[in-house]
């Protein structure tokens, strides 16, 4: 889909303020919630993805604007200033605005990850990679697109790219009958997975081991892929 948004200007002091929180992140220890804004950039540092270069702290500055505010409001100035690096440092990992915006938009990655294992496998798979890349990455590699609802400017953006990336995807790995009603329930059953573990941010999910989420978790999802209902009858392979 294309869509025209404007570059802007590259400018060289950071703005003194801060964004509300990455709506993606996945909120650690006492104090911290699913709208603390300093969650992602405390963790970030540490990030063994990010070392030390900030462009993870830059992506989840840029995540908190672009979701939550207008295209033409934000600004390279304030996710610098958000991430705590400069400005010159966000253009040179992600280019202008507009470069940035795309790779907010982009579900392709996290589809990728999500999608890698056989169907007999893949619910599994799916809830053991979501809720390690929140705990590993400090992010939720989809829910973001949550924060697109009822925004028709850029921002839908995100919607479009979540059904072309993440349920077109997963409906063409499905056999059997109603493909994209069961991908999008998947999408559904994945989305609200990420959103408890934040709403409950330090209840029993934060406590227990990505394997029991899946153990508990999983079956729901794996009955969708197959197309079996949880009595065994249906159609799926």
């Amino acid at each position: 889909m294309n869509r025209s948004l404007a570059s802007e200007p590259v400018v060289g002091a950071a703005d003194p303020g801060t964004t509300p929180a990455d709506p993606g992140a996945a909120p650690t220890g006492p104090g911290t919630s699913f709208a603390d804004p300093g969650t992602a950039l405390k963790t970030s540092r540490t990030s063994s993805a990010d070392p030390g270069t900030g462009r993870d702290a830059i992506l989840r500055a840029a995540r908190r604007a672009f979701t939550q505010r207008p295209y033409a409001d934000v600004t390279i100035r304030g996710i610098a200033a958000d991430a705590r690096v400069s400005p010159s440092l966000v253009v040179k990992h992600f280019g202008r605005k507009e470069e940035l915006f795309n790779t907010v938009a982009d579900f392709g990655p996290a589809a990728a990850e999500l999608l890698a294992a056989p169907l007999g496998t893949l619910g599994r798979h799916m809830v053991l990679t979501l809720v390690s890349c929140r705990r590993e990455k400090q992010s939720d590699p989809l829910l973001r697109v949550v924060f697109s609802l009822g925004n028709r400017d850029e921002r839908s953006l995100l919607r479009d790219r979540f059904h072309e990336q993440v349920t077109d995807a997963l409906t063409a790995r499905l056999h059997g009958p109603e493909a994209a009603l069961r991908a999008e329930l998947i999408a559904g059953h994945l989305l609200g997975l990420g959103a408890t573990l934040s709403l409950h941010r330090e209840g029993a999910g934060a406590r227990a081991t990505p394997e029991h989420i899946a153990d508990l978790y999983a079956p729901a999802l794996q009955a969708l892929i197959t197309g079996r209902a949880a009595d065994g009858t249906g159609p799926g392979r």
